[in-house]
């Protein structure tokens, strides 16, 4: 069969036939969700994205060998905490990983898991880096993950080729998140989430010696205005 042939036929399986939704308990796997007959697994779930800062720098002032050591140390980091705070890792883009949570706590523990990101990559990840890779340091280059997160429905579907699929989140929750753990500032805010994600914080969560750790603000995200809270707080691990 013709290249062409072949896609039209994948197509018109994929697009021409119904989806197949059933509401989750648990984040699916691969083999849990069909490819051709349009299954999919819609959660009510927190996403966390954690995207590592200054990947321009890295690939242009730095060996491919040692800007692969800081995008492993940072992404084994990054989901070390995630999986420690029961978020199920479903992607990786890249430098950036994307964290699922679900359950009564998911937003506390996502909001956890970004504040201890914050810590690990300042009080752990640098250090050894800059122990083991001393160009980092000579050269100005800070190791650094900014965390978006958002919850809401979405729902999973498998694609890909054939056998060799994987998962796609699919709706405004992860695509929120991935927006926010884009946002570049000036200064030490490295986390953002959305006012949903907020309102639902254990109060732990949200005050630490009296003080607000989050901040309120208003910022277009994706094209559409919304109020985010942002924090340059971090827990150590």
């Amino acid at each position: 069969m013709a290249l062409g042939d072949d896609i039209r036929s994948d197509l018109n399986k994929m697009v021409g036939n119904s989806w197949s939704i059933r509401n989750g308990n648990v984040v699916p796997g691969t083999d849990d969700v069909g490819l051709y007959n349009n299954d999919a697994v819609k959660l009510d779930a927190v996403y966390l994205y954690a995207d590592l800062l200054g990947s321009t720098k890295l690939a242009r002032d730095f060996t491919p060998e040692v800007a692969g050591k800081v995008i492993r140390a940072s992404l084994r980091t990054a989901s070390t905490i995630i999986k420690k705070y029961d978020g199920e890792i479903r992607s990786y883009d890249g430098d950036r990983v994307m964290g699922i949570f679900i359950g009564s706590s998911k937003n506390s523990n996502a909001a956890t898991a970004a504040l201890k990101i914050n810590a690990a990559m300042q009080e752990i990840v640098q250090p050894t880096l800059y122990a083991k890779l001393p160009t980092l340091s000579s050269k100005g280059y800070l190791p650094r993950m900014c965390v978006g997160i958002a919850s809401g429905e979405a729902f999973i579907a498998r694609a890909g080729v054939r056998g060799s699929s994987d998962l796609v989140s699919i709706g405004r929750a992860p695509n929120v998140a991935a927006k926010l753990s884009d946002i570049r500032e000036t200064g030490t805010y490295r986390t953002y989430i959305t006012e949903q994600v907020y309102n639902r914080l254990k109060d732990e969560v949200k005050i630490t010696k009296g003080t607000n750790m989050w901040e309120a603000r208003s910022a277009e995200v994706g094209g559409e205005r919304m109020t985010i809270y942002r924090s340059n707080y971090r827990w150590s691990v």
